[in-house]
């Protein structure tokens, strides 16, 4: 998702050390297919200037990377993403977006390590790529919710619509974002750490 007028934090951002206030800090994955907007969404809410491992795309990936939908993107996260942001003054997330496409998917595994919980982005004109990024997530035992990213000429589908396409259960959050927004990205991310936490208190998060 390459859009030039994403929302940026007004002013510089802030150093790298974490705030004297931290208690806790939470590792929390951003995933999708190709060209979803992973590093749009890092980039809009992160607090410190984000990591990105992004990489000129050549001719060499035609024919290997999907790139439907994505004509104009000239660039892919070929390791990671990565940012911060304070949810309370106690809580910090730190972001870690995956590189999309399956070529560089081996890199997964790594990332998943000790994180929390997940955010899946996804595209509505190609939600078959979604399936195999919940699979693997769900054989880690990561949780996660769905966060359907508004692209201008994606279709529009009910939740219930989706629930079936995607074959979640009820208690999956599925929730509409525009990750150019910095507040609809922030969003998704609180979504996500109520749903961690009613797996908690039913002890269903370990």
């Amino acid at each position: 998702m390459d859009f030039k007028n994403s929302d940026t934090i007004p002013g510089p951002r802030t150093e790298d050390r974490l705030p004297h206030t931290a208690e806790a800090a939470v590792k929390i994955v951003i995933v999708g297919g190709f060209g979803v907007g992973k590093t749009t969404m890092v980039g809009s809410v992160s607090e410190i200037r984000p990591l990105t491992t992004e990489e000129t795309m050549t001719q060499a990936g035609i024919g290997v990377d999907d790139n439907y939908g994505s004509a104009s993107k000239t660039a892919t996260t070929v390791a990671m993403d990565f940012g911060r942001i304070s949810i309370t003054d106690e809580l910090v997330l730190y972001l870690f977006g995956t590189p999309g496409q399956e070529r560089f998917w081996f890199l997964w595994n790594g990332l998943f390590e000790g994180a929390l919980g997940a955010v899946v982005l996804v595209d509505t004109r190609r939600l078959e790529v979604s399936f195999d990024v919940m699979g693997r997530l769900e054989e880690r035992g990561v949780p996660f919710v769905v966060a359907v990213n508004s692209f201008p000429d994606a279709p529009r589908y009910a939740v219930s619509e989706l629930r079936t396409a995607l074959d979640l259960p009820e208690e999956i959050p599925i929730l509409d974002c525009d990750v150019r927004r910095r507040a609809s990205s922030r969003d998704v991310l609180l979504t996500l750490m109520r749903f961690l936490h009613s797996l908690a208190m039913k002890g269903a998060l370990t």
